[in-house]
């Protein structure tokens, strides 16, 4: 059976108007002064006591009740991304090659507008800790979730749990999906440099090819996936960049060229599978090199470590979601999805659950996925991600009172 709280009138409008502005005024990772200036504001003015300064340009809203000891986090992030956004709306980017095209304006608008139910009309005994992020699309370990970590979060702003949430458009409006255990994938990228000397083509046997053995080696860590890994083991490997010669200058066709660089990304649920493309990669890079005569470096650099939902945690967070739209709606079981959070660090110092939330739009028959530069977060799921985080926090003290 769901249960609705009500939610002033004009609360939905305000969270709306908030979300669009956010959308048109974007800004990246750890440049997010004028986000942070406008989430403080709105969270000062609900009568929510705030901090700034964690991770750089982190917000943390303290809102306590009563008497009891418990508290709850409950997390936002406010970066954007570098893409030149082509929607053809009124609240469009305001910043050119800048867009928040993967929905974290809506998120903060959610958190916001619970931040806002909770302080005015919210029934508990305990602290809400509203935790805005910077920085979470850095890909690497100095991003807003470990900044904040590192700066002391949990030490300043103690929480017995930590809840998150992001937008998922390819799944149905009001829909919640979850799991226990690992839910998302770590995330490491790698480079390798080949280099020779520059050489026209009747002398090339001369000096090594730093193309050739960069395009051979491209095939090979293809092949060490598919052949010296478990296959049982959920792996993305990615190459996305290949640079060598200058295209820019039409002489140099003439020529072999001096150098290759060609970088990647892996993504897996497995710690172990991380030091093992590490140790392999690094040696298919040296071992194709010195055969060739040629000079190689590689470089490969840990991100986010994988995302696990604790247990309890999960149940608790399935049965909110049931309770606000419905056990039809929910989806504890679902498969983990190949991409990286760093929410993962802060999962990795207290229990907590991340969740789904589906934001398709109504006879939308291709949704604009994350990361587009058509994407565009959908409105109509406000309510529901208000709904979600003030009914979280509400039954997570209370059940906590309770305990205690």
């Amino acid at each position: 059976m769901t249960r609705t709280i009500p939610l002033d009138n004009s609360l939905i409008d305000e969270a709306t108007e908030w979300r669009r502005y956010l959308h048109a005024h974007p800004e990246t990772a750890f440049d997010e002064h004028r986000t942070a200036d406008f989430v403080a504001a709105k969270l000062e003015e609900f009568g929510i006591e705030v901090h700034r300064g964690l991770g750089g340009t982190g917000v943390v809203g303290t809102l306590k009740r009563g008497t009891s000891p418990a508290a709850v986090g409950l997390r936002a992030d406010m970066d954007a991304l570098f893409i030149h956004e082509e929607n053809d709306v009124d609240y469009r980017s305001t910043v050119d090659g800048k867009m928040h095209a993967c929905g974290h304006d809506g998120h903060m608008a959610m958190l916001l507008g619970a931040a806002r139910h909770l302080a005015r009309n919210g029934d508990f005994d305990g602290t809400v800790r509203f935790i805005f992020q910077p920085a979470e699309e850095t890909g690497d370990e100095r991003c807003g979730g470990n900044e904040m970590v590192k700066d002391g979060l949990f030490e300043k702003f103690p929480v017995q749990a930590m809840f998150g949430m992001h937008n998922f458009p390819g799944a149905p409006l009001g829909t919640f999906m979850m799991r226990t255990g690992p839910m998302l994938a770590s995330i490491d990228t790698f480079e390798f440099h080949i280099g020779s000397e520059l050489s026209h083509p009747h002398s090339q046997f001369y000096v090594a090819d730093p193309l050739l053995i960069a395009a051979s080696l491209v095939q090979d860590m293809h092949a060490f996936k598919a052949r010296y890994v478990n296959p049982a083991e959920p792996v993305v490997l990615s190459i996305t960049q290949f640079q060598s010669g200058n295209p820019a200058d039409r002489q140099s066709v003439h020529v072999t060229p001096d150098k290759a660089v060609v970088r990647g990304t892996l993504y897996t649920l497995n710690d172990t599978i991380r030091g093992q493309f590490e140790a392999g990669l690094e040696k298919l890079v040296r071992n194709a090199a010195e055969a060739s005569g040629a000079t190689h470096k590689f470089v490969f650099e840990r991100g986010y470590p994988v995302l696990r939902n604790t247990q309890e945690e999960t149940e608790f967070a399935t049965s909110v979601a049931e309770e606000v739209a419905g056990a039809d709606k929910v989806s504890a079981a679902m498969q983990p999805v190949m991409g990286a959070e760093d929410f993962a660090f802060m999962l990795g110092k207290v229990p907590g659950c991340y969740v789904f939330l589906g934001s398709a739009r109504e006879g939308e028959a291709t949704p604009r996925q994350l990361h587009n530069p058509a994407y565009d977060f959908n409105d109509e799921a406000l309510p529901v991600g208000i709904r979600y985080w003030a009914t979280l926090a509400e039954r997570y003290l209370s059940q906590a009172s309770a305990q205690q």
